[in-house]
């Protein structure tokens, strides 16, 4: 978080100067306010957001009204602060980008794990992230209820089509990861006749790609349970449901980062 509160600030501050607040506001003047939500919305960031403020204010005082995960209503505070009003005014839009868009992942998040819910089917995330904010943005999926997808190229190996298409076949892409030593190999199929041949080289999950619901229905039942399967591709809050009823282990959603739009997220000051 201090890596990003820095760089963050640094891209904003140029040359180091905030000249608004300096030409504006007395050096002495102080400010309170409070951020409120205009949404309903899932929480998320808001200690990262304080982050800011105290970087540029040690001393601010920072309440957070509500918890990263809860969900709330829209009009509701989510933080009260107050403190030197230059800085406050300087870290206000970097506070408000990160909670926002958190924010706006988390709730998007949840409300895809409604549309599940009783299913017993889990929600995943995926590698569809902003370059230099994944942490981040898997941290939001979190808050709204996802459980985390691969962090990245090296803690699973995902065999997909063009992996296969220079392997020769997916047995032999397999294979071929088996035998680096690979602990967990997640194999991407779109038809039906691959899940033996990957299953018989040694797979450990199976992602089902864009299959319809009757066709991941019947490719559930030909694996068996022998490793988790989980349907991926071309899911939305329209489809979800019907993927998650066909026994899938997993459905995984690029668009929970992919596409989220920030919450409504207001900070308001007052002359204290």
């Amino acid at each position: 978080m201090d890596a990003f509160v820095s760089a963050t600030l640094a891209e904003d501050l140029g040359g180091g100067r905030d000249v608004t607040s300096e030409a504006v506001i007395p050096a002495d003047a102080r400010f309170e306010g409070v951020m409120a939500t205009r949404d309903a919305i899932a929480v998320a960031g808001l200690p990262i957001a304080a982050a800011f403020f105290r970087r540029l204010d040690p001393d601010a005082s920072v309440d957070l009204l509500a918890s990263d995960g809860d969900r709330v209503a829209a009009g509701t505070p989510v933080m009260r602060l107050a403190g030197r009003a230059r800085a406050l005014l300087t870290a206000e839009r970097s506070a408000l980008n990160t909670v926002q868009h958190l924010s706006g992942i988390a709730t998007l998040t949840a409300a895809y794990a409604d549309r599940i819910r009783g299913t017993g089917a889990i929600l995943l995330d995926t590698r569809k992230t902003i370059p230099g904010l994944r942490l981040l943005e898997k941290y939001a999926t979190r808050m709204g209820g996802a459980q985390n997808h691969r962090m990245g190229l090296w803690d699973a190996a995902m065999i997909k089509d063009n992996h296969i298409a220079v392997a020769g076949s997916v047995g032999e892409a397999v294979r071929r990861a088996r035998d680096a030593g690979v602990a967990d190999i997640i194999v991407e199929v779109d038809r039906v006749e691959q899940i033996e041949p990957a299953l018989a080289a040694g797979a450990t999950r199976l992602l089902l790609d864009n299959m319809p619901p009757q066709i991941l229905r019947g490719a559930v039942t030909l694996v068996g349970g022998r490793v988790p399967t989980e349907a991926s591709g071309g899911v939305t809050l329209d489809t979800i449901r019907a993927i998650a009823e066909t026994g899938v282990t997993y459905v995984s959603v690029g668009r929970l980062t992919q596409s989220a739009p920030a919450a409504d997220i207001g900070l308001d000051f007052a002359l204290a």
